[in-house]
């Protein structure tokens, strides 16, 4: 019999820490229903990656063959000039910075698993949002319920967290990030192209089953106010690429027509504490390490285990203390690769970015060229396995 046997909890979120935080917290018994503003859970999406520690998260969930039968396929990376020339090319894996048997999937592969795995084990409550935290959670939709936890697993703009905790916690590493699906013009057949401009980058790839392609584009804060609504969202963003050169222009025609675009700040969530009264926090919602560190989705799948296993294991009172102890250091290490990658994924001025090319292309040319790009990589690796589950 475990510590949480029975206990009614609700997890605000139906995204990969909330989903992954149900199955666990099922396992040891409690009964669990998940809320999400959605009408469903997200499918599509972009490609993420399951590394380290978290890859033993996703075996001891019963998931790791499904896991690699979803992976992208993309095979190769490459960095490209103004021309379209490559100037380096190099297998994804090194490209991505993963090795051994790291995955890489589409977030929405992933977590319709998660669903399928938990769909007849936990309550869903779709197109609903916790409105109040109180004796009772007072829902949008009017409905009432009273859980022994509410857990925030509702990522970077965490509702949950807003109302219980008030600071939001949300440091912007003074960058944007916005993604959605193009049309594969390119005809690219599992590739990836990365084009570097000075204070922005764009990138387009194709995955393993998929007719269209993704499009990335990372780019400095120009200044003002964060634009909200999709129209604001995709002026803003072509006003940040006015000029510039490759297939940026069609990417961004691309953008106007596409329906599911994501825009956001890369930020950092950063708080004293993850938990307060018989109110936690997971994943993004408690220690988003940003975009730039490729590591959300192991921290997410890692923290749902650990934060599952400490109350099980303490209780409600205890646990969530316990939880904190056990991922403050891998957070740490994982945060800590965020603004040092963006620092190399945006290169701020035309100088950095020809000197780069020059090196790519210097490197692009010697024998075992895979093995000096993998020592790039390698605290992103460091990170991924400094804990012991």
């Amino acid at each position: 019999m475990t510590r949480i046997e029975h206990a009614k909890v609700l997890v605000s979120g139906a995204g990969i820490a909330g989903m992954a935080l149900a199955w666990w917290l099922t396992e040891h018994g409690a009964e669990v229903t998940v809320v999400e503003r959605a009408a469903a859970v997200r499918d599509g999406g972009y490609k993420v990656d399951i590394r380290g520690a978290a890859l033993t998260v996703i075996e001891r969930m019963g998931l790791l063959e499904r896991v690699r039968a979803a992976r992208t396929g993309v095979r190769t990376g490459s960095v490209v000039d103004a021309t379209g020339k490559r100037v380096a090319s190099m297998d994804a894996d090194t490209f991505g910075g993963r090795v051994h048997d790291d995955a890489e999937l589409l977030r929405g592969d992933l977590a319709t698993m998660l669903h399928e795995l938990t769909a007849d084990r936990v309550t869903y409550r779709f197109g609903d949002a916790i409105a109040a935290l109180g004796p009772e959670v007072v829902f949008e939709s009017g409905h009432r319920a009273a859980y022994d936890l509410v857990v925030g697993a509702d990522g970077l703009r965490s509702r949950t967290r807003a109302l219980a905790f008030g600071d939001t916690g949300v440091h912007d590493l003074d960058h944007y990030i916005a993604i959605c699906s193009v049309p594969n013009h390119l005809g690219l057949d599992r590739e990836e192209l990365t084009y570097v401009g000075a204070g922005r980058t764009a990138l387009v790839y194709s995955t393993a089953g998929q007719a269209d392609a993704k499009a990335m584009f990372l780019f400095a804060d120009p200044g003002g106010e964060r634009p909200r609504g999709t129209e604001a969202q995709r002026a803003f963003l072509t006003a940040a690429y006015a000029g510039e050169g490759w297939e940026v222009p069609k990417l961004l025609d691309a953008v106007a027509g596409a329906g599911d675009l994501y825009f956001d700040t890369i930020s950092q969530v950063r708080l004293d504490g993850w938990s307060r009264g018989r109110v936690a926090l997971v994943g993004d919602a408690a220690y988003c390490a940003s975009p730039a560190s490729g590591q959300g989705t192991s921290l997410a799948l890692v923290g749902a285990y650990v934060l599952a296993g400490e109350l099980a294991a303490a209780g409600l009172d205890e646990g969530p203390r316990r939880y904190e102890e056990r991922m403050r250091p891998f957070v740490a290490a994982n945060q800590h690769l965020g603004p040092a990658n963006i620092k190399r994924m945006v290169l701020r001025s035309r100088r950095q970015v020809r000197m780069s090319m020059r090196m790519l292309a210097v490197v692009n040319r010697l024998p075992g060229k895979e093995r000096l790009l993998a020592k790039v990589v390698e605290p992103i690796n460091k990170a991924a396995n400094a804990i012991t589950l």
